[in-house]
């Protein structure tokens, strides 16, 4: 006859089996969770490595061309006129300059534009409100835009002073604007040392009608050098610390600092211009 002590002891060792058979069964299933998950973590491991391998194509297919864009449609010039210059030409030709200026001498209002030619905001400005603003009111002959020198982007003295002055000497023949444009067209990738001598040379060949011996001969012009500390004063009396900043005023009449929306957006452009016009 079992005892009831007998029973108990089955009644413990049953439990005890029960509770092993749980506590394998809560193993397996953490392991086989574990399993899931590390399985999870390597496919997502998996997609991460080729979503960076994918990003650092794309920054380094984007850096060479960013760094190439300023020489190669420069060196295009030996073999044709490339895109860019046509779309800098139909904005200004034909519109007056004189020096770092563009529009009528006669237009009644003016805004001055510091900017440095290697800065990424001013190409903005470029490729965004300056053309609607070209086409409204510097070919009409409502508005004069004059450019001067504010070093922000480039990162050494000499070469800010060297390719700022470059685009002035183009201005001795009243091409200083189409230099200007053509630089922020085909800016090179920032921080590259794009800008070398051969850069502002083939820059230079793509003005139409420019005469490089003279423009050579021009950089050596002491006056830029003083015109471009002479900018650097006026935008500290402003208290102009960024590129692109503006003034705007009635030709021959107090500036005005000029707060605006965007850069790419004309509308608060606009605006000042067309109080001033009233």
């Amino acid at each position: 006859m079992s005892t009831v002590e007998d029973d108990e002891q089955d009644l413990t060792r049953k439990q005890r089996r029960e509770q092993a058979r749980e506590q394998r069964k809560a193993i397996e299933e953490a392991e086989a969770a574990g399993a899931q998950r590390r399985k999870r973590l390597i496919q997502l491991g998996s997609v991460i490595a080729v979503v960076i391998v994918v990003i650092a194509v794309i920054l380094i297919a984007t850096s060479g061309g960013g760094k190439k864009e300023g020489v190669e449609k420069t060196a295009s010039t030996s073999h044709g006129t490339p895109k860019v210059v046509t779309e800098v030409s139909s904005l200004i030709g034909g519109i007056p300059q004189n020096g770092n200026t563009i529009g009528s001498p006669k237009a009644p209002v003016t805004m001055q534009y510091f900017g440095d030619l290697e800065c990424p905001i001013c190409r903005d400005f470029t490729e965004g409100a300056l053309k609607p603003l070209i086409e409204k009111y510097v070919r009409p002959g409502k508005l004069k835009i004059e450019y001067r020198n504010l070093e922000t982007a480039t990162r050494e003295p000499e070469t800010f002073r060297t390719q700022q002055i470059a685009a002035l000497a183009a201005g001795k023949q009243n091409k200083a604007w189409d230099y200007i444009e053509l630089f922020y067209h085909q800016q090179g990738q920032e921080d590259t040392g794009y800008v070398t001598e051969k850069y502002l040379q083939e820059l230079a060949k793509q003005v139409p009608g420019m005469d490089l011996t003279t423009w050579s001969a021009d950089r050596n012009n002491g006056e830029f050098t003083n015109t471009i500390t002479t900018d650097a004063q006026a935008a500290n009396n402003s208290g102009f610390t960024g590129t692109p900043s503006f003034l705007i005023g009635k030709t021959g009449q107090q500036m005005q600092k000029l707060e605006y929306s965007s850069l790419k957006d004309p509308s608060s452009f606009e605006s000042a211009i067309n109080a001033l016009l009233k």
